[in-house]
């Protein structure tokens, strides 16, 4: 097996498919990267039993074959090489590789012992890359980290029609995101549960691409799949399996409540009055007619406090509505929701908030786009 390829492709590529190589392995197969010659070039494929990652790249070789290399090694020294050409071949159980001046000798594993790749899922539907890449990111952020609750660590999909849902919760806050796609089926009515890490690494990934192409089977079984290709590179995952909370229920239908303030002011604000927050403190947001006042830190600590402007229409009485956040929390929605002004509607003090950006011009014009960030207050004494 001999190979030529350009260096800057087979390092994104490398780099890609080891990204995801398991730390602790039942196989220490599975920390090899499967490196196959066919009619189409090269593929490169990674494989844990949960998620596989494959990629294609165009070579020059006049001999078909397969091996498997260590996957973080070869990740490693194919980023460091210098801007030359690159080439692989096979000699006895070594794979010897040049680059320029360069020369590496790696062992390879026993590729006869490597599992079978999954095969893609039944295609689905198709959408935008860059819209899927830039949802995926405004509610992967909200899901939880925590193993011991695996529901929770991943995004939920609703696919009604041309509609795509996707929510996340880990309990403070909530996440979602709708917006439309093109499904195979127009009558499809489905859902799904991706591990969240899995998918935001994947979205960004295949984000370079036009579209992407949404593959399941087997969805709300335990052998359900999702598939993602887009951009030369392909990635399979196991679904979650578990009932995910019942987020709609928590979204209020109605606000007694505004406040709109410039994102960005707003972002800086909350980052300077944190600074004297302590460990889980929260931030202190007092709004009136006046403005709102963000406050942290207490009686015998180090204090902030820093006034902004803001549209306020509050209950009839014009007292003023006092809140606070989880000042990290806040950020994450404030950074994700894409929008000049943030809009924050509440229903109390102790009630959850909803973070949306500003709509402009008709609403139900954007309602296909609709992302909404909810989030939980944090109780104050007295």
């Amino acid at each position: 097996m001999e190979l030529r390829v350009e260096r800057d492709a087979l390092a994104d590529a490398v780099v890609w498919t080891a990204r995801s190589l398991p730390a602790r392995p039942p196989m220490q197969v599975l920390l090899g990267l499967l490196l196959e010659i066919g009619p189409d070039g090269l593929e490169i494929s990674g494989f844990d039993y949960e998620v596989s990652s494959r990629v294609r790249l165009d070579v020059v070789s006049d001999t078909p074959g397969r091996l498997l290399v260590p996957g973080r090694l070869l990740s490693e020294i194919v980023r460091s090489l210098p801007p030359s050409p690159v080439e692989m071949r096979l000699e006895g159980t070594r794979v010897v590789l040049t680059c320029g001046p360069a020369r590496f000798t790696l062992p390879t594993l026993p590729v006869e012992d490597y599992p079978t790749l999954p095969t893609m899922p039944e295609t689905a539907g198709t959408l935008g890359s860059d819209v899927f890449a830039a949802a995926v990111a405004q509610v992967a952020l909200a899901a939880g980290r925590d193993d011991t609750l695996p529901v929770l660590t991943g995004v939920r999909f609703e696919i009604e029609g041309d509609q795509l849902t996707l929510a996340a919760t880990d309990r403070y806050r909530l996440a979602v995101r709708t917006l439309p796609w093109r499904p195979v089926d127009p009558g499809m009515s489905t859902t799904a549960l991706v591990p969240a890490r899995t998918l935001a690494e994947t979205a960004k990934a295949l984000a370079t691409g036009p579209e992407i192409t949404l593959a399941l089977s087997g969805a709300g079984s335990s052998e359900g799949m999702i598939g993602f290709e887009g951009a030369g590179r392909r990635t399979t995952s196991r679904l979650l399996e578990g009932e995910f909370p019942k987020y709609r229920s928590l979204l209020p239908s109605e606000s007694t409540a505004v406040a709109e303030i410039a994102t960005a002011p707003l972002v800086e604000a909350v980052k300077r009055v944190a600074l004297v927050a302590a460990r889980n403190a929260p931030v202190r947001l007092g709004f009136s007619a006046d403005g709102v006042v963000l406050e942290a830190g207490g009686n015998d600590d180090a204090q902030a406090s820093e006034q902004l402007e803001c549209g306020w229409q509050g209950s009839a009485s014009g007292e003023p509505f006092q809140i606070a956040f989880n000042p990290q929390y806040l950020l994450d929605g404030l950074g994700a929701v894409g929008s000049d002004t943030a809009t924050l509607s509440f229903t109390g003090p102790t009630r959850p908030a909803v973070l949306t950006g500003k709509r402009d011009g008709d609403e139900a014009a954007g309602a296909v786009a609709e992302y909404r960030y909810l989030l939980m207050p944090v109780r104050l004494s007295g």
